[in-house]
């Protein structure tokens, strides 16, 4: 899909740069044609200072393109309110209506090259949408609805065959193929080099043959593709543990995943929040799949998905704030109309303390999080060319701890202000809480990011 084929809606001109107001340029519910490059004049702090009715969050510390993805996803999710999502979580139902409305107006293609149909913007606008759809209300599981397809298709883009790159990559833009993220396995945990799911490639070449279980598997069962992590290689027969794992960009077909026998089986997982999205164990006997679904050289995919792990971090911080802030709002909302013993509960300080350390937090971990995004777009560019592997690693799984950690006391504190009523349903909190459990263990627990620090910035040697 190029710009030209797109919706109509996507093609709205707001011409920005010549002087139209940033209430029009932020009129649209689809990206902006202003807006679709990753390279384009608006990537500077805003002029004007945004309107603060609408969150307890400052907006002052970000961009123009920021603030326009900001202001057209709130039209979007305005349509799915928390009745929707209380509902959904309930019944464990997809919210594809989200997905669906989201590809519509190209959304689902922020961070991919025009070229492919993408918006061309950067991990920075990506993690502002993500947080915004978190903070709707929609929270995790909304956010987790789409997460893979924004961040699992980083590599894909990078790395992608002819066919990969002008079918599948628009596909998944325009919402025909949804995506996951087949990476972690039951019996190796975060120790990824030591995956034991196994493709083995066949003696003519034309097909490789897939055993092996993932587990965690978020949208498995809604999804018609999945990233996938695989060793090509025996770990006994390579020099480095980082070699011979390959990744793949399979298909998996309804029919597949519902026939007995196929060499494709799913079993879905019972969990604590984030019902409306689906986990998953997924198992492979033997499973099919032609070669051309290698994503770049065989052996190299473990260089490969390190490309989309960054930008995951940044994404999962950002949804993170989300779920934080719209606690925090529902919390600070309640303790002004609650009245017990003759005034607003909020009046105390044992009420007020807690919420207002906790909108501290969030706002240092948001100042983190988007300046690890801002670090992961410069790098690579000749703009960035003073900004390291090393560091990008660094802020983002540190924007992904401090995130998780400010969304987690902020859920907690929102639910002890609501008191009783904060185990109602019908007040959201709950729901949240058991939310934001999510980014603090996935993709990469807290103990691990702290590993990672104490080895890479601080110099300190390996504890494990």
């Amino acid at each position: 899909m190029s710009f030209l084929t797109a919706p109509a809606s996507l093609r709205i001109a707001l011409r920005a740069s010549t002087g139209t107001s940033s209430h029009l340029v932020r009129a649209s519910t689809s990206i902006p044609r202003h807006l679709k490059s990753r390279n384009n004049a608006s990537r500077h702090f805003s002029s004007s200072r945004p309107a603060q009715s609408d969150t307890l969050m400052d907006l002052s510390n970000f961009t123009e393109s920021q603030l326009t993805v900001r202001d057209a996803i709130l039209k979007v999710t305005a349509n799915f309110d928390n009745n929707y999502w209380q509902e959904h979580d309930r019944t464990e139902t997809d919210p594809h209506e989200l997905h669906a409305a989201l590809a519509k107006d190209g959304w689902l293609g922020i961070a991919l090259p025009e070229a492919y149909g993408g918006a061309g913007l950067g991990i920075s606008e990506a993690t502002m949408m993500m947080q915004t759809i978190s903070q709707s209300g929609a929270g995790m599981a909304g956010a987790q609805s789409i997460h893979a397809n924004v961040y699992a298709t980083q590599p894909l883009a990078k790395f992608g065959n002819k066919e990969q790159l002008d079918n599948t990559i628009p596909g998944i833009i325009s919402g025909k193929y949804r995506t996951c993220f087949g990476v972690t396995e039951p019996n190796t945990g975060l120790d990824t080099l030591k995956l034991k799911t196994f493709a083995k490639k066949s003696s003519d070449g034309t097909k490789y043959s897939i055993s092996g279980q993932k587990i965690w598997i978020t949208c498995a069962q809604v999804a018609t593709k999945m990233i996938l992590l695989a060793r090509t290689t025996p770990l006994e027969e390579v020099k480095k543990a980082s070699d011979g794992l390959s990744m793949f960009c399979i298909d998996l077909p309804e029919d597949a995943k519902r026939t007995p026998g196929s060499g494709l089986e799913l079993k879905k997982i019972r969990k604590m929040g984030g019902r409306a999205v689906d986990a998953n164990e997924v198992f492979f006997d033997n499973y099919e799949i032609p070669a051309d679904t290698l994503v770049g050289k065989e052996g190299q995919g473990f260089k490969i998905i390190l490309h989309g792990m960054n930008a995951e971090r940044c994404l999962l911080a950002g949804e993170a704030l989300g779920l934080g802030y719209a606690a925090l709002e529902k919390a600070s909302a309640y303790a002004k109309e609650r009245v017990v013993f003759g005034r607003a509960i909020g009046q105390n300080q044992a009420i007020a303390h807690p919420l207002a350390d906790a909108y501290m937090n969030l706002e240092a971990a948001k100042l983190a999080t988007y300046h690890s995004a801002m670090l992961y777009d410069l790098a690579g560019t000749e703009e960035g060319s003073w900004v390291s592997p090393n560091t990008v690693g660094a802020m983002a799984n540190s924007a992904k701890y401090l995130a998780a950690e400010a969304a987690f006391k902020s859920c907690e504190r929102a639910v002890m202000s609501h008191g009783g009523m904060g185990y109602a349903a019908e007040y959201d909190v709950e729901r949240w809480l058991r939310e934001c459990f999510v980014p603090r263990l996935a993709p990469v627990s807290r103990e691990m990011i702290l590993n990672y620090v104490s080895e890479r910035v601080l110099g300190l040697p390996r504890s494990y």
